[in-house]
């Protein structure tokens, strides 16, 4: 191919790649939803339910007991973090693959001054009780609304989320 050839556009219905900081010195894009836990958007797809953020815990303890109807994939950034019902440490640089249907409790243990994990969820994250039952839910949708409410209120407007969806 020659430099002269013609560029070939892309069609309208091909929505724009994403290509943003992940961690940019700008606390204000961390979005709290508990305390001492917050996340940090990078795609929320509204057509497939997908989701990745980077989850953000500066304090020792359980995050949540949950479960997901699909896969869930995760990289760990900085520090380390477990499941009560598995004997293994996701420590920094670990990959984590979870299984749909599993419920499982996310502690932060007491010498990790932060844990920072990507995760790449379709579908619901279901908050549950000791006896499974369920509690509460997030999903693409609640997560886009709590970006717009935190965005809002910190300056950087609640169309700042806008960059994430597609």
């Amino acid at each position: 191919m020659s430099d002269d050839s013609p560029i070939i556009p892309i069609s309208p219905e091909v929505p724009l790649e994403i290509a943003v900081p992940a961690m940019p010195d700008d606390d204000r894009v961390w979005v709290p939803q508990a305390e001492g836990v917050y996340f940090r958007p990078l795609l929320l797809n509204t057509v497939t339910g997908q989701w990745c953020n980077l989850l953000k815990v500066t304090r020792a303890g359980i995050v949540s007991r949950h479960r997901h109807p699909s896969v869930v994939l995760g990289y760990v950034v900085k520090g380390e973090w477990s499941y009560h019902e598995h004997d293994w440490v996701a420590r920094e640089g670990s990959f984590v693959y979870e299984p749909p249907g599993e419920i499982h409790t996310l502690e932060v243990p007491e010498h990790c001054e932060e844990m920072i994990t990507f995760f790449n969820i379709t579908g619901a994250m279901i908050y549950v009780d000791d006896d499974g039952k369920q509690i509460g839910y997030e999903d693409t949708f609640t997560k886009l609304q709590l970006c717009r409410d935190h965005y809002a209120k910190n300056g950087l407007g609640a169309d700042y989320v806008d960059q994430f969806v597609r």
